[in-house]
């Protein structure tokens, strides 16, 4: 996007700026972006990917001010790697997300898991850190990764949402991290809150969250709808066959991460007794 090039911090709000990471990609929309919260101390939420241009250009932005902690909403590649040699430039602990790795690493090469995220202190739910004039305070919000956070800023009733809510596409649910009934349920409780503002991971502020959440429930709800309605044709079908029906026109790219999502979805039906699994295929057990 060219009003937001990398390597420039854009001011959002007095108490919060953005530095976009070079990594584009079909997954990370124009990249990953990097806020810096504080004006006289600093939190970093989400350094993103170890490029050492993205690193230089976090330190140009910090300009030697203190860093009071490094704040990691998940640790997907994109997103928690610099945290390691921007901990060694300014000396600030690493916070957030609890170390998790699982064996399967789905169908999005460079979401894959940061296996060497290593934080200083896990957040727990209500935790977290302070500055002069800006609060941070860890909100569980898995299912895009069973450890993923939001941090809320609640002196401007910000939320930086992570890819938890995205502000150019919904989300990817991957199993066996990603849990589509975490996913909504961490939907849900965003949906009781009061923010402002959503500063996400990837894609522009969302300046009115609760009906873009809202417009997240319907879509996932119709997605379970239609697997529900192909399934009760009669027919038994694989993750493949439902996902080309439901995702006409999607880049070819991306299919394998809709059939992660559909698989996701498929779970979820499965522990309410609504389809069956038998073999490579999907039934209705309606």
């Amino acid at each position: 996007m060219a009003e937001h090039p990398t390597g420039i911090p854009i001011l959002l709000e007095p108490l919060v700026s953005r530095v976009l990471a070079p990594n584009p990609s079909p997954f990370t929309y124009t990249g990953t972006q990097t806020h810096i919260v504080g004006d006289r101390d600093l939190a970093v939420i989400d350094p993103g990917p170890d490029d050492p241009a993205h690193l230089d250009a976090l330190l140009s932005a910090i300009d030697g001010r203190p860093v009071r902690a490094i704040l990691i909403t998940h640790h997907h590649r994109d997103h928690s790697p610099a945290s390691r040699p921007l901990a060694k430039a300014t000396g600030a602990p690493i916070m957030g997300a609890a170390p998790f790795a699982v064996d399967y690493e789905g169908g999005r090469s460079d979401a894959a898991f940061d296996r060497d995220y290593a934080p200083d202190h896990v957040l727990a739910e209500g935790e977290g850190v302070a500055g002069d004039g800006w609060t941070l305070t860890a909100l569980a919000t898995p299912g895009h990764t069973s450890n993923h956070l939001a941090f809320a800023l609640p002196e401007t009733r910000a939320l930086f949402s992570g890819d938890h809510v995205m502000g150019w596409s919904t989300s990817i649910v991957s199993p066996p991290d990603g849990d589509m009934a975490d996913y909504m349920a961490s939907l849900e409780k965003l949906m009781e809150r009061d923010d402002r503002v959503y500063y996400p991971g990837h894609g522009e502020a969302v300046d009115n969250p609760q009906r873009l959440v809202r417009g997240m429930l319907g879509h996932r709800k119709q997605r379970e709808g239609q697997i529900l309605r192909l399934l009760g044709q009669g027919d038994d079908l694989t993750i493949a066959a439902m996902t080309a029906r439901m995702y006409v026109g999607l880049n070819p790219k991306l299919l394998p991460a809709a059939e992660r999502s559909v698989l996701a979805h498929l779970y979820d039906l499965r522990t309410r007794g609504l389809v069956r699994e038998e073999g490579a295929s999907w039934t209705s057990a309606a």
